[in-house]
């Protein structure tokens, strides 16, 4: 089934590490005109088809300054349109600052059941550098009314690598967001862009050796909670994945709404102009397009580099039924990194391990 993915561009404030399609000047009227066009999107695009989701993505951006009765209005007309199934991930991102009683109620009301919180440290310091405007205890405090007033299902993310943080306070964060027992926990190391506020800064980061010893230390760490790694940044207990993140990885097929949104959608992969104001204004633009059928030999390597990026690894005879082809070539370029530790081989499937996943990006150069 498909996957839909709801790009929301406002925000109260630009993180420093941000580079994504978003703008925190914005008032009710221009919410309510973005609104508009995620609407005529979705009547446009679902209007002779009988398709069916199991998976709606609301990310931003904010969700959660849009609102609660937005994201409903959207939901609703997606439903109009789209058979969604009665077992579907619908997720909303959130702030912890703009998570409240009556966001999470209302939220319920218009069946989200999934909550994803950027919390990204549990040392205020440490978030007041990179630009958050919530306090660690404003998120222990969200986590605690989502529970309570829409879901158990919650996902956490952090962030190792950032300004001044050592591997104790790195153990902190981590430890503290154990303690909030949630469902899904992402960690993700701090890649500076250029279009972000930090890029230019003069900042004391940890340089790379002690980011890779970040990482394998939350990997071992979250694993002794009970969080189970099922891609390079992700991890979850008791099978509760983000379904929705995990098209993305196997080239299921997903539509992306909304300024800067991307699809893997009909065959074809394509993405939308970021320019929010001419989106309000309908003026809906590509900024890329390519026709996936043409380019087979694309695609096995995209399915191989994100393949790869998650634990379960390439399967063999899976590969040979997507592609017509045996993966034994890639395989003898995998021994190498599997004889020291980068990768292992069970008979069947190739797959990284924690170790290899920092160097990923070399060993997929390597095979394609």
């Amino acid at each position: 089934m498909l996957g839909i993915y709801i790009h929301i561009p406002f925000c109260k404030s630009k993180c420093g590490y941000c580079d994504f399609c978003s703008t925190t000047k914005y008032d009710d009227k221009m919410m309510d005109g973005y609104m508009k066009t995620l609407i005529t999107q979705i009547e446009e695009f679902f209007e002779d088809s009988n398709q069916k989701a199991d998976t709606v993505y609301f990310g931003g951006g904010t969700p959660s300054i849009f609102g609660a009765k937005r994201i409903g209005k959207v939901l609703k007309e997606l439903r109009k349109h789209v058979e969604i199934h009665p077992n579907a991930e619908i997720t909303v991102e959130a702030n912890p600052e703009s998570c409240d009683k009556a966001f999470c109620k209302e939220l319920k009301k218009h069946g989200v059941n999934r909550l994803s919180l950027g919390v990204q440290s549990a040392i205020d310091s440490e978030l007041f550098t990179i630009g958050r405007i919530h306090t660690f205890k404003q998120a222990q405090e969200a986590v605690k009314i989502a529970k309570e007033y829409l879901t158990e299902n919650i996902s956490l993310d952090l962030i190792y690598g950032l300004p001044d943080q050592t591997m104790e306070s790195w153990d902190e964060s981590l430890q503290s967001i154990i303690d909030l027992a949630p469902a899904h926990i992402s960690a993700y190391g701090l890649r500076l862009e250029e279009g972000s506020k930090m890029y230019h800064m003069d900042l004391n980061l940890p340089d790379d050796d002690m980011q890779a010893d970040m990482y394998l230390y939350a990997v071992e760490k979250l694993k002794n909670a009970g969080y189970d790694q099922y891609e390079v940044s992700n991890f979850a207990k008791n099978g509760m994945i983000s379904r929705h993140n995990s098209k993305y990885w196997d080239l299921t097929e997903y539509l992306g709404l909304g300024a800067a949104a991307h699809s893997l959608y009909g065959g074809r992969r394509f993405g939308y102009s970021g320019n929010i104001n001419n989106y309000i204004n309908g003026i809906i633009e590509l900024s890329e397009s390519e026709d996936m059928a043409l380019e087979k030999k694309y695609r096995k390597g995209e399915y191989i580099m994100l393949m790869l990026r998650t634990t379960k690894g390439i399967n063999e005879a899976e590969f040979y039924s997507i592609f017509g082809e045996d993966f034994k070539e890639y395989g003898k370029k995998l021994e190498i990194f599997i004889k020291n530790g980068y990768a292992e081989y069970d008979g069947m499937t190739y797959r990284l391990t924690p170790k290899g996943f920092l160097i990923s990006n070399t060993i997929i150069n390597e095979l394609i």
